[in-house]
């Protein structure tokens, strides 16, 4: 059973942040063995603070308005309080948690690792803005006596896949992301050159993405009708034993291209001008990065040959 010493830790998101923070979870539990490990983050990412290792109880936060809904504020700090944290570790450092610290009374603030200037482990590196996420966020950790952050693991995230009733030998294609940086994506038309280039040496494509990309999948499928269809439906653990089968996955700089990359699939992570892979790129064995200054230039030859160099046999 937990121990008296009751520790928060803060992540909202977004899914490849989410990711890229596992290996701080993982030190943040060796680091604290006995105590009871309380989760705060939003409600697209309570299942996995349920069923990963590291946490004791989730919370969720549905970040509201604190003009629009200052009574949920009101909620959330009697929260905070009442938890009895002996130290907080904010890894989402936004100015929203922030605000959280500073809403504390002083005399109920716990010791806190973050970047508000006035809390007890204040992260100050002038470097961070050219840092990775993850060297950013063990530095932090460092501050706050924690050493040795592993490496990002999703071993714990797993489902079944009979349903899709996938082939032998199949590849990952992610062509969506988000909606609203669509510098972020490369064409549909090249995914859809991409995905007859893969069906053609043996490895048809299954698509993966949400409801937001529905049209973009839907181009892919009807124009190579070897792809296999799976946008809107599958689970974020799903996406995770997909790519432990797959011999290869290729996509855009979007989280669940994050997710193949960490569970060891051979992955090709296309990127342009307006995300910097030295800051944010996915973390695996089998990881390559192709980066042109706008994705609409990037050749379908470059990525073709990238996925051929990794791809591993079925």
């Amino acid at each position: 059973m937990p121990g008296d010493e009751r520790i928060l830790v803060i992540k909202h998101g977004a899914l490849g942040d989410w990711v890229l923070a596992t290996g701080c979870f993982a030190a943040i539990r060796r680091h604290h063995p006995s105590a009871r490990i309380t989760l705060l983050t939003t409600p697209a990412f309570a299942d996995w603070g349920t069923r990963c290792p590291w946490f004791d109880e989730v919370w969720t936060d549905d970040r509201p308005s604190l003009l629009a809904k200052p009574l949920a504020w009101v909620r959330l700090r009697r929260r905070l309080i009442g938890g009895e944290f002996a130290r907080v570790y904010d890894l989402q450092t936004s100015g929203r948690t922030g605000l959280y610290f500073r809403m504390l009374p002083r005399r109920h603030r716990p010791e806190w690792s973050g970047e508000v200037a006035d809390c007890s482990h204040p992260h100050r590196n002038p470097q961070q803005a050219s840092m990775h996420t993850i060297a950013v966020r063990a530095d932090q950790l460092g501050v706050a006596g924690i050493e040795d952050v592993p490496a990002p693991a999703l071993d714990w995230l797993d489902a079944g896949i009979d349903e899709f009733s996938v082939p032998e030998a199949f590849s990952l294609m992610v062509p969506g992301g988000s909606a609203h940086r669509p510098e972020k994506r490369w064409p549909a038309e090249k995914f859809a050159d991409l995905a007859r280039l893969l069906a053609e040496r043996g490895s048809p494509p299954v698509l993966i993405g949400g409801h937001a990309e529905a049209a973009t999948l839907d181009r892919i499928a009807r124009e190579v009708p070897d792809t296999i269809d799976l946008g809107g439906r599958t689970s974020l653990a799903q996406i995770a034993a997909l790519a432990r089968r797959a011999t290869c996955a290729v996509g855009n700089d979007t989280g669940p291209i994050h997710i193949t990359a960490t569970v060891g699939c051979p992955t090709v992570v296309l990127f342009g001008a307006a995300s910097d892979p030295k800051r944010s790129a996915p973390c695996g064995d089998s990881v390559t990065i192709l980066r042109h200054e706008t994705l609409t230039g990037l050749p379908v030859d470059d990525v073709i040959d990238a996925v051929q160099r990794i791809s591993r046999s079925a």
